[in-house]
């Protein structure tokens, strides 16, 4: 199989789908792997690297888009590179789709197999495709949160762990899986107050025994989100509903309880957020106020720490991507229910449920698809 992997353009997105170490994979599995110039450079590989592993490197996105039968990215495509993908072509890659009509529609109409990393399940009901980034993200939310909480960036200027008489900040995670368990720890070593919100009572009781009261839990009622919301200094949003729309948790009306110059950091952004006043942002111009509340609202915050991010996506996308290319997408889907789960849209048609739902778009189920 042709792989192709052309360097993203998405803005200061440093990532890239290919690492060299999976480029030499794929070539000693008998697969033919060309990468644009510069593709790895963000992530600290140059194009010798991958020379050296044995791919081919092109100097257009054109040029790969053309002969690739498969294209491996980190991030949704963009609009011109939608305009790329042919009829047949596979795309595998973070797709997003529930917030972005535009994509959606644009990757029907291009007739191509779309497979995305973040609904790929494992037998654990995990999302092992997503994780990597999931803690990524979640360690990089308190970090990014602390630093829009400084005075000069709008913030209240508070200091996470505080200092000898003076208390620390508070922070409220709304959510507590991947990407909530890992910004709770890191919020705590900085020292802050931090409190967990969460739906599952057996994931608190995980979180109460594993980390023994590094963090508190609290039921997610809607009470008790408004409290913590209104006590807060930094509120960061984790919530994840696999392949849709993010829940808006927090209304805009929420905002006027809060701290003037109070933190959100929505990592759910990539899904719509699941803040009411969440919009894309970029790390170029990463934060804005609504109401004297400062949002932290990157799409792409792994991107930030690029060569730790490819890193740990190629090892997790790397066997997938070789059972892809060795078997091809139709036999590795029915070989693997799991990586079934991760067809979006298959020529034409958009077969992933919660999409559909999210953009009233009539869905096509993906068994049905593999027999047709």
């Amino acid at each position: 199989m042709q792989i192709g992997c052309p360097t993203e353009i998405k803005p200061q997105e440093f990532r890239v789908g290919l690492t060299p170490n999976a480029a030499q994979e794929a070539v000693a599995h008998g697969h033919s792997v060309t990468v644009q110039a510069g593709a790895g450079a963000g992530a600290g590989f140059d194009d010798d690297a991958y020379r050296a592993a044995g791919a081919r490197v092109a100097d257009t996105a054109e040029e790969i888009f053309a002969s690739a039968d498969m294209i491996v990215k980190v991030k949704e495509p963009q609009a011109a590179e939608r305009k790329m993908l042919r009829e047949g072509q596979v795309l595998f890659t973070y797709l997003h789709l529930a917030p972005d009509p535009d994509q959606t529609h644009d990757l029907m109409a291009s007739g191509a197999t779309c497979i995305a990393y973040e609904t790929v399940t494992d037998e654990r009901g995990g999302l092992p495709l997503l994780a990597p980034m999931s803690e990524v993200a979640g360690k990089l939310a308190p970090q990014m949160g602390a630093w829009t909480l400084q005075k000069a960036n709008g913030g209240r200027g508070v200091l996470m762990g505080g200092v000898p008489g003076v208390g620390p900040a508070k922070v409220a995670v709304i959510g507590g899986g991947v990407v909530g368990t890992h910004a709770a720890r890191v919020a705590a070593g900085m020292g802050a107050e931090v409190t967990v919100l969460d739906r599952s009572l057996p994931r608190m009781r995980y979180l109460d025994d594993v980390f023994g009261g590094l963090f508190a839990t609290r039921y997610a009622s809607a009470g008790n989100t408004a409290e913590l919301v209104a006590e807060a200094d930094m509120v960061i949003g984790a919530v994840l509903i696999p392949g849709a729309a993010a829940p808006k948790l927090v209304t805009r009306d929420r905002l006027s309880t809060m701290k003037p110059g109070a933190a959100i950091v929505d990592v759910a952004i990539d899904q719509g957020g699941c803040f009411e006043t969440s919009k894309p942002t970029t790390h170029e111009d990463p934060i804005y106020a609504v109401d004297g509340i400062m949002h932290y609202c990157v799409a792409n915050m792994p991107g930030a720490v690029a060569r730790t991010s490819t890193i740990a996506l190629g090892n997790a996308t790397m066997p997938y991507m070789l059972a892809l290319a060795d078997k091809g997408w139709r036999q590795a889907c029915a070989d693997d229910p799991h990586l079934l789960n991760g067809l979006n849209v298959h020529a034409g048609k958009l077969t992933y449920y919660a999409v559909g739902k999210a953009l009233g778009i009539d869905v096509t189920s993906p068994q049905l698809v593999l027999k047709s």
